[in-house]
């Protein structure tokens, strides 16, 4: 195949490894075959708005209901039409004449090992207590509230006061700089701003109040600041803008009805920025949103009452937001929060955790496990994580090896893995195996959740052949959909509706083979074109990291004159060191895994590779590094400027 099919790409990674159910977790799941998926997912199919609408009406609670399940008009659609209901009410209030009232919503461990649990009863008071707060604040319906704390409860808290009350909350990840912060505010016009006087991240204080008394000299919109005192340090509170969390709630009431909301009234605005420039806020509305996490989070963690599901992401992200609050607590689920790093004090705190709370599903990103696979088994080894049920991976693809090691030493061999893909724009999980029905092959993301209807085309919009790459687009819109971008109505339509006519455009690679698996290639602009020959970056780096040497690699194209692009590869090793012949050797291995056409012209060795605080791979950088270009664009999302110098040669 030529380079002229545009938008079609070659794959050459080869993956015959299938792993079933184990039948006694199929014997138990909520989904436990192929063919009820596949009953399901024609049910879907077939009629998209008897399905969701059937689910709506039992599942969520309505203060009036809907009259109408979709109305599309292309590309913006309204979910349950004229219904009332509130996310809050369906998190918190409905578990409340339940035997639910005394479970623990929220299992809370603290870096330096402080603990906290709430039920749901309590959890329902502090969100009661914190909506009262901000009314007297005199936040409204509609007002945009900013939250930058750390991973305490009092962040989840925020959260569902805000929703209680129809306020739109904009979390903005507590590691992002002041001119980050301010950026956002501005954008969102936001009114509040709660914060934390700092955080704990490997043993040190992030000094987070200090970090937003910067952002706020430029957010002329932000009126007041609340601050919870978590680490104690010293911090400057400002006459007549800044307030103590423990003050305002002292003085609050338990009592605190929750607002009947429009179906399509905005939830939340999450800012995305990862690798392609200025942010975006993506826009989520309340009914479909709520609905999409509740009924993913059932089908894909397949979760039970006795269940205690950790998902490690910051509430930061879109993650967060999905599967730590509104998805579990609308399931009615126990979760797992930790505050810290996950290499503190030792590299085994994550599964100190496990062993010590019994968690049961651990939801974590390739980015992490890579990590972990450097760091070595002895950390694994000394803890017993037989609590453990099931698996999941979230953030990027995950290379085969990586899942193949997280199948063995964190599964023990006996746990599915839901290798899970979606995106903040998706609100929640599109495509991922079903732990009791699907039978898993390592990297593949498998098949699609029931009402999500995927294709892969060329850039004319035409179907690619089974086995070839191509763009991933989404043909039929779902409950959990972004509804817009944030004061960007043109951004919106250009950027994801204008490329395919009649499709989502995700912006992502994907190839389907011939057992109808779907397969992520990486972004789009991901591609290496080599002699006409469109290449996937995650094919080559998955190939690197199946070396017995490397930890971790990013692939990126540099201009070549004679080949167009050619290839060049980070790489991160284990604890080999970087040489001349182990260099020939990972080319070498390149191309016997993947043929001579994907073997890399540069392989530069580092200590680690940029990433977005989210962690993913910020390879628009390294392809400005392997071309000499100079860097461009929004780089706030870094995680380690310190990489990026490093990886120039600026620093030695």
């Amino acid at each position: 195949m030529n380079g002229s099919a545009g938008g079609q790409i070659d794959s050459v990674m080869q993956e015959a490894r299938v792993f079933p159910p184990p039948p006694e977790f199929a014997a138990r799941a909520r989904i436990g075959s192929m063919e009820e998926y596949e009953a399901l997912y024609a049910r879907a199919k077939n009629d998209p708005e008897s399905f969701w609408g059937a689910y709506a009406r039992e599942e969520l609670h309505w203060f009036e209901p809907f009259t109408k399940v979709l109305e599309w008009n292309e590309p913006y659609a309204k979910w349950f039409v004229g219904g009332k209901t509130n996310i809050s009410y369906n998190c918190l209030d409905r578990h409340l004449e339940s035997p639910r009232r005394h479970k623990a919503a929220i299992v809370w461990e603290g870096e330096p090992g402080d603990q906290r649990v709430l039920t749901y009863d309590q959890l329902h008071r502090e969100v009661c207590r914190f909506a009262n707060v901000l009314k007297h604040l005199g936040i409204e319906k509609g007002d945009r509230v900013s939250i930058y704390m750390p991973m305490v409860p009092e962040l989840a808290i925020a959260m569902l006061a805000c929703a209680r009350i129809g306020a739109v909350h904009s979390v903005i990840f507590a590691g992002f700089s002041a001119e980050a912060i301010a950026e956002r505010n501005h954008d969102a016009e936001a009114k509040l701003q709660i914060t934390a006087d700092g955080g704990w991240r490997r043993g040190k204080v992030l000094p987070l109040k200090e970090t937003v008394d910067q952002a706020l000299e430029k957010s002329p919109t932000v009126q007041k600041c609340v601050v919870l005192r978590r680490v104690g340090n010293d911090v400057t509170m400002k006459e007549g803008r800044d307030y103590w969390w423990h003050e305002l709630m002292e003085e609050a009431s338990t009592d605190c009805p929750a607002e009947p909301l429009d179906s399509e009234h905005p939830l939340f605005i999450l800012y995305t920025s990862g690798s392609t420039g200025k942010p975006k806020g993506i826009r989520h509305t309340t009914a479909g949103y709520n609905l999409y996490t509740k009924k993913t989070f059932e089908w894909v963690f397949d979760y039970r009452d006795e269940d205690l599901f950790w998902c490690t992401a910051d509430c930061g992200w879109i993650t967060g937001h999905s599967y730590i609050v509104y998805g579990p607590l609308s399931a009615g689920a126990s979760v797992m929060m930790y505050e810290g790093a996950p290499n503190w004090p030792a590299e085994d705190r994550f599964w100190d955790i496990i062993e010590k709370y019994r968690v049961n599903t651990l939801y974590t990103a390739p980015t992490a496990i890579r990590a972990f696979i450097k760091w070595g088994d002895e950390h694994v080894e000394k803890h017993d994580l037989s609590s453990l049920r099931l698996l999941g991976t979230v953030g990027e693809g995950i290379n085969p090896e990586a899942w193949m090691w997280y199948h063995e030493k964190i599964g023990g061999g006996r746990c599915p893995i839901v290798d899970t893909w979606w995106q903040t724009e998706t609100g929640g999980i599109m495509m991922s195996p079903l732990p009791g029905a699907t039978p898993t092959k390592p990297g593949s993301c498998t098949k699609p959740l029931p009402g999500i209807i995927p294709r892969i085309v060329d850039a004319q919009g035409n179907d690619v052949p089974v086995g070839h790459g191509g763009w991933l687009v989404i043909a039929k819109p779902w409950p959990g959909m972004l509804r817009g971008i944030w004061g960007n109505e043109e951004r919106y339509v250009e950027q994801y509706w204008s490329k395919i006519p009649h499709c989502y455009l995700t912006g992502d690679n994907a190839r389907v083979d011939e057992d109808g698996y779907y397969w992520i290639m990486g972004r789009i602009d991901d591609v290496i074109n080599v002699s006409g020959h469109r290449l996937s970056t995650i094919e080559v780096e998955s190939a690197l990291v199946s070396h017995p040497a490397v930890a971790e690699a990013a692939a990126v194209g540099r201009p070549d004159e004679i080949k167009g692009q050619a290839i060049a590869v980070f790489v991160v090793l284990k604890d080999a060191e970087p040489s001349d012949a182990l260099r020939d050797e990972l080319r070498q291995h390149v191309r016997q895994e993947i043929g001579a056409l994907a073997q890399p012209d540069d392989v530069r060795f580092t200590t680690a590779l940029p990433k977005t605080r989210s962690g993913k791979i910020m390879r628009r950088l390294l392809r400005d590094i392997a071309s000499g270009k100079e860097t461009v664009g929004d780089t706030t999302t870094l995680e380690d400027y310190t990489v990026l110098a490093k990886l120039r040669g600026d620093e030695e």
